[in-house]
């Protein structure tokens, strides 16, 4: 993870993806070139060719909110992507964290325990799993690297069985950490786990490469547990101001619905206390 090129990067990926067609122009013979061309984009946001080749090669890192609002209509981002575009090109002054591990406090834990009937847990900045009532370790017990949800999904091969829509749920996890890596492009830790995942998975590197860029916000989700089968639940997700980067995730089955009797099932498998019940707010070894 090249923290000088973070920006060109997103450039040429979202340059890549364009839609010629979207963007006003006319396909004209064979294009060796996905989506459209360096000179395109600079010609539709009204820039030197020059200027926008050094955006892409991370030779210049800090162009104006004009040139911003101009390649963010050209490649037409959505309000994430323009989001993470300007955090990219003007990173916000954040205090270093200085060790790897984040704790969790007590009052935070206290919270967590109340909702004993569905599974909830707290993440950490880069997905950590911090704290898990006992649902949260029903629904993901035995499976390895369940302590960090990225390293779960692309590092463990029964991840695939697991979230039945693996490609879908992959996707989202890496546009969430695009999310994370933008607002804080600094980050020590983070090229740490990015590089990580990169050594060890193909299909990581496939899909950072896209550079989609997705905030957490509730969504639905599939899963399959060895017993009690197939789970469709719905999440929200709740920031902590008093930690930044951690968040606090709990999901819910619709009334009525199958998924709400698995859970039901799954309650009288759970172990008698879960990761929230760790004195001083430190996290799960998981």
């Amino acid at each position: 993870m090249d923290r000088q090129r973070l920006l060109g990067d997103f450039l040429r990926a979202r340059r890549e993806a364009a839609s010629l067609e979207d963007a006003g122009l006319t396909r004209m013979g064979r294009r060796r070139t996905p989506g459209l061309r360096r000179e395109e984009v600079a010609m539709l946001a009204c820039v030197s060719n020059d200027y926008y080749v050094r955006l892409e090669q991370g030779r210049e890192r800090r162009p104006s909110e004009q040139v911003l609002n101009a390649l963010a209509r050209v490649l037409d981002l959505d309000d994430a992507a323009t989001e993470h575009l300007y955090e990219l090109a003007h990173p916000r002054p954040r205090p270093r964290p200085v060790r790897r591990e984040e704790q969790v406090s007590l009052g935070l834990l206290r919270l967590l325990r109340l909702w004993d009937a569905t599974p909830a847990f707290i993440l950490g900045r880069w997905m950590d799993v911090l704290a898990t009532n006992g649902m949260a370790d029903a629904l993901y017990d035995g499976l390895d690297h369940n302590g960090n949800l990225l390293r779960l999904c692309f590092l463990n091969p029964e991840a695939r069985a697991f979230y039945p829509e693996w490609e879908k749920s992959a996707a989202m996890k890496v546009a969430q950490l695009r999310a994370t890596a933008g607002t804080d492009p600094e980050d020590p830790f983070l090229p740490l786990l990015v590089d990580e995942l990169s050594d060890q998975s193909a299909d990581f590197v496939r899909i950072w490469a896209r550079h989609d860029v997705l905030p957490r916000r509730a969504e639905r989700k599939r899963f399959h547990h060895p017993v009690v089968g197939e789970l469709t639940l719905s999440y929200e997700t709740f920031t902590v101001n008093s930690a930044p980067g951690q968040q606090l995730v709990i999901f819910q089955a619709d009334p009525g619905s199958p998924s709400e009797r698995a859970l039901a099932m799954l309650a009288r498998l759970r172990p008698a206390t879960g990761g929230a019940d760790l004195p001083g707010g430190t996290a799960p070894a998981r």
